[in-house]
């Protein structure tokens, strides 16, 4: 791929980030331009630093655009307002850990995005609380999420646990559901100037309602909630159409990718039901990541094996 080609793809996702972006900044604050100026800009330092120690050239680099994305990813998936220290170190273990450590833009294994989050994520969980919805209350005090809410509700049903907190909406996180909403038209913008395969957002959100689904009782407090509360909480239709459809660390194949966002929802939602995280969209990304090769390997076997005649295979 070209750099114009790259630079505009990248501008393209940018396009199609602005209405979960600008949802975002309503419901929760305008601490989320805050961590976009804060994140680009310690990237775009870091990725010069980096390029310099490795001798490679500086302006193509990071006139492509990747850097700008993925450290956009980053302010969005880390709470509005986040001090600028996390912010700091998640852009460049991004960039230093998940990108040139392997060699560079195209060579990476990981997404780099997921690899600055979850770095922060392990690291200084208790200062990561997301502020409640309130809509541009840009000091409002941290509080529950819904799937915080959800994963810690004791012996509540589905119904009165949804009566008595005040993080639900009408379907999923309040104020959460109209980001996942913004994301999700950003997400099929993306679909239709064919930036990224369906394959992966659609196996990944029917992985989740499958595992929903099992687990979903009509609501006692053994139930794991269902599949809409799901796609509409957490970081959902961001990891679905701008994170985990990164051509980079995906399969390669069609059917690889089908397989890629189906582990990618299971997982999200094993985290979600019983992992010590109440998301982990991060972690299931990046063992999806880790598998990819795998994956693309086993679907080639498989592949080869029904091109060759019944008596040479094995």
């Amino acid at each position: 791929m070209t750099a114009p080609d790259t630079r505009r793809i990248m501008c393209a996702v940018l396009v199609a980030l602005l209405p979960g972006v600008l949802l975002q900044c309503y419901w929760f604050g305008l601490g989320t331009l805050t961590n976009l100026g804060l994140a680009v800009g310690f990237g775009i330092a870091a990725e010069f630093l980096l390029l310099r120690c490795r001798a490679r050239p500086v302006l193509p680099a990071i006139a492509d655009g990747t850097v700008v994305v993925t450290c956009s990813l980053i302010a969005i998936a880390l709470p509005p307002g986040t001090a600028w220290p996390i912010l700091l170190i998640a852009s460049v273990t991004a960039l230093g850990l998940g990108k040139h450590a392997y060699g560079g833009t195209g060579y990476n294994l990981f997404n780099p995005a997921m690899v600055g989050y979850a770095v922060v994520l392990v690291s200084f969980p208790a200062a990561l609380g997301w502020p409640p919805a309130t809509g541009l209350e840009i000091d409002a005090a941290t509080g529950p999420t819904l799937l915080e809410s959800f994963k810690y509700r004791s012996a509540q049903t589905v119904a009165e646990v949804w009566q008595a907190e005040a993080g639900f909406g009408r379907f999923g996180g309040f104020g959460v559901e109209w980001v996942n909403l913004g994301y999700l038209v950003g997400g099929l913008l993306l679909l239709a100037w064919r930036i990224i395969d369906w394959r992966v957002p659609v196996a990944m959100l029917i992985g989740m309602a499958v595992i929903a689904m099992l687990g979903y009782d009509g609501g006692s407090s053994a139930s794991l909630g269902s599949p809409v509360m799901h796609w509409f909480s957490g970081a959902t239709m961001l990891t679905a159409f701008f994170i985990a459809t990164d051509p980079v660390t995906c399969p390669s194949s069609g059917r690889g990718r089908l397989l890629f966002g189906a582990l990618i929802g299971t997982v999200i939602m094993m985290i979600r039901s019983w992992g010590g995280y109440p998301d982990g969209v991060a972690f299931a990304v990046l063992l999806g990541n880790a598998v990819a090769p795998l994956i693309d390997r086993y679907i080639g076997i498989v592949d080869t094996q029904r091109r060759l005649p019944p008596d040479s295979v094995g």
